[in-house]
């Protein structure tokens, strides 16, 4: 049985650190988290990650330092490597990926676009190790392929209702609101109406429930939606 992917978070902010480590957790990885440049070359070195989530400034040794380190040890050299930084420069970006690292995301971030670039760079560097399927009670949603299946036949669904989906379904059973739903699925960047997203629920129920009894995304007034396989 193969082990869930193994993440090594190198974050010297205690509370951005432990905020990863739960979401990352939460989708199914293996963490460990290093607090200093030292520390993560250490952890590399000892627990093999499939990953590492690098913050640029570091105490000891700063992150561009640490991925050159990891780029250049035998062991580490073909370790995805997600840059994640306040410096948000273009010159910096370039210099950290000339470095070696495989993306870079700037804080402030959204968690879901960062668990979306560190599945991205799984799949592309590691497919074997990037679980591309979600599964909640008869639905299945496959990343890949970009396929959803119920109860074995397929659902044909657009882009924005197949993320909306694939958002609800990593979440099953929390209500968000239609906020939290646009700057998941659409960005913080774009402007849309609040209203847009019951249109686009609207469109992914017909879809996911034609020739079904039992709807799985569930309305709570006043709060939102929610994947709710249990009824």
């Amino acid at each position: 049985m193969q082990m869930n992917p193994h993440v090594l978070i190198v974050e010297d902010e205690e509370p951005i650190a432990q905020l990863l480590k739960y979401n990352l957790e939460k989708e199914g990885y293996r963490v460990s988290v290093a607090g200093d440049g030292e520390e993560a070359l250490l952890l590399a070195d000892e627990g093999k990650p499939d990953l590492v989530v690098l913050d640029w400034m570091l105490p000891k040794l700063a992150g561009i330092e640490v991925c050159r380190r990891l780029r250049s040890a035998r062991d580490s050299r073909n370790t995805p490597i997600v840059m994640l930084t306040a410096r948000g420069e273009e010159g910096d970006r370039i210099r950290g990926l000339d470095t070696g690292a495989d993306d870079y995301v700037v804080k402030p971030f959204q968690m879901s676009e960062l668990l979306a670039r560190l599945r991205a760079v799984m799949r592309r560097i590691r497919p074997a190790l990037a679980d591309d399927k979600i599964a909640a009670g008869d639905v299945t949603l496959d990343r890949g392929s970009h396929r959803v299946k119920r109860a074995g036949k397929d659902v044909h669904l657009g882009p924005t209702e197949f993320r909306l989906l694939e958002y609800l379904m990593q979440h099953p059973g929390r209500v968000f609101s239609r906020e939290q739903l646009l700057d998941a699925v659409w960005g913080s960047e774009v402007y849309v109406e609040a209203r847009t997203v019951d249109v686009h629920i609207g469109r992914l129920r017909r879809a996911l429930n034609a020739g079904h009894d039992f709807d799985p995304i569930r309305t709570v007034r006043s709060a939102g939606y929610s994947f709710d396989v249990d009824g």
